[in-house]
């Protein structure tokens, strides 16, 4: 029994040496010319910035960095278990080139992404082809007395150098098979462990720092209490709107449903025209209640998802409204859905009572694991994010989701306002 358990264990250990051997192999190989090349893309890209043409580069190879350093963060968790959290602040695609160059810039991140690449291609790429080379250096060694020995002797005294033994002949290859077959024992001992090492280098090269996740905390703090400030008064606004509105139309249908009683066999006329009253009364309750659980979660939001709920809000405005929806694979989450309709609704009242409007342009779509949602007016521009504006209170609903929102509206206009908020479709 404890034979068959060593023998499991020798042969799982020397699988998971065989295994990472290859895997630092296939990360050696394809590690180091990416590496290489998006540092020395992100040097140039920077460097052409005072001339304007960085301006328009850099976003697209941060990004190609960023998407990268996110694929050797999963493969790093897939295969070392290493989990290597990720601290990009985010930022709207469709901002100005400039804008969006100089966040990218502020962001820590991007730096510390330039610094584990210049890491991966020294050390990073050292670390991953070493277990390779313990598990394939000993093989050679192996098959030297088997004749290879004579492929590199050509020339009779002189040595082939295998690590520190000379190999000149049959004796002195047993002799560097001794030394492969000792290398092969140290490959299946540490192969494993120095791939380890690997992971835990780009571990620590892309881990935000303490002050990074410090911030992320303070962020997610506000904007959690923002989001309980936001329901608070949401909760305030529904007892108001019932107490004000339905519940006295109801009361008043039961005081004249109560009089109708009384009146039923004295007065029938008079019974009539209250009956008729109350029913009319029901009828605006009824339409209250609609219209303030249209507020709180519009039942075409729940049931045909976000974009068929804003070609509906789009029907409802008194200006030509375009919608374009593509959100192909499912529909997004349910907290995310609703956060991302009211602010369309709000962006696209301000568009109606504000702008002056005379045509107006919604475009929904999901890509790279973010949804973006854009709405663009004919109005006269001048909007802007400031406190007390309806777009503050957009900014504040995005950010619970660790959304962003962008708006570019001069003088004159057009105005268009894009929203991006990351999840994925369900």
């Amino acid at each position: 029994m404890n034979t068959n358990t060593k023998s499991g264990q020798g042969g799982s250990r020397a699988r998971g040496t065989v295994l990472a051997a290859g895997r630092g192999l296939a990360l050696a190989v394809g590690s180091l010319p990416l590496s290489i090349l998006g540092f020395c893309l992100s040097l140039v890209s920077m460097a052409l910035i005072p001339i304007g043409v960085g301006a328009l580069t850099t976003p697209y190879v941060v990004k190609g960095v960023r998407a990268y350093a996110g694929w050797r963060r999963a493969l790093v968790e897939r295969w070392g278990g290493v989990r290597v959290p990720s601290a990009y602040r985010p930022v709207p695609e469709t901002a100005n080139p400039w804008k969006l160059t100089y966040a990218l810039l502020r962001d820590p991140a991007t730096w510390r992404d330039l610094r584990w690449l210049q890491v991966d291609m020294t050390a990073g790429f050292v670390t991953a082809l070493l277990p390779a080379v313990l598990v394939v250096y000993p093989v050679e060694g192996l098959a030297l007395p088997a004749g290879l020995w004579r492929v590199y002797v050509e020339t009779p005294g002189v040595a082939y150098w295998y690590g520190f033994v000379p190999v000149t002949g049959q004796a002195s290859a047993f002799g560097a098979a001794a030394l492969g077959a000792v290398l092969l024992v140290v490959a299946h001992r540490y192969a494993v462990s120095v791939l380890q090492v690997h992971f835990r280098l780009t571990q620590a090269m892309l881990t935000p720092s303490q002050a990074e996740l410090a911030e992320r905390v303070r962020v997610l703090t506000e904007t959690r209490q923002d989001a309980v400030d936001t329901s608070a008064a949401e909760l305030r606004r529904i007892e108001r709107d019932l107490h004000d509105g339905a519940q006295a139309r109801l009361v008043a249908m039961g005081m004249d449903l109560g009089t109708v009683e009384m009146l039923v066999d004295k007065d029938p006329e008079k019974a009539k025209a209250l009956l008729a009253q109350a029913r009319q009364s029901s009828a605006e309750a009824l339409s209250e209640l609609r219209d303030l659980v249209r507020g709180i979660h519009p039942p075409v939001l729940a049931e045909r998802g976000l974009g068929d709920a804003v070609r509906a809000l789009a029907l409802r405005l008194p200006v030509a409204t375009e919608v374009s929806v593509e959100l192909e694979g499912g529909r997004v989450e349910a907290p995310v859905e609703s956060a991302a309709y009211f602010a369309v609704s709000e962006l696209l009242t301000n568009a109606v009572k504000h702008s002056g409007a005379g045509r107006v342009w919604v475009d929904l779509h999901h890509g790279s694991g973010r949804l973006r949602i854009s709405v663009t007016d004919d109005g006269a521009g001048g909007a802007a994010i400031g406190a007390g504006s309806g777009l503050a209170g957009v900014e504040r609903r995005l950010g619970t989701f660790d959304g962003v929102l962008a708006v570019s509206s001069p003088a004159g206009g057009p105005t268009m306002v894009t929203m991006e908020i990351p999840c994925v479709l369900s």
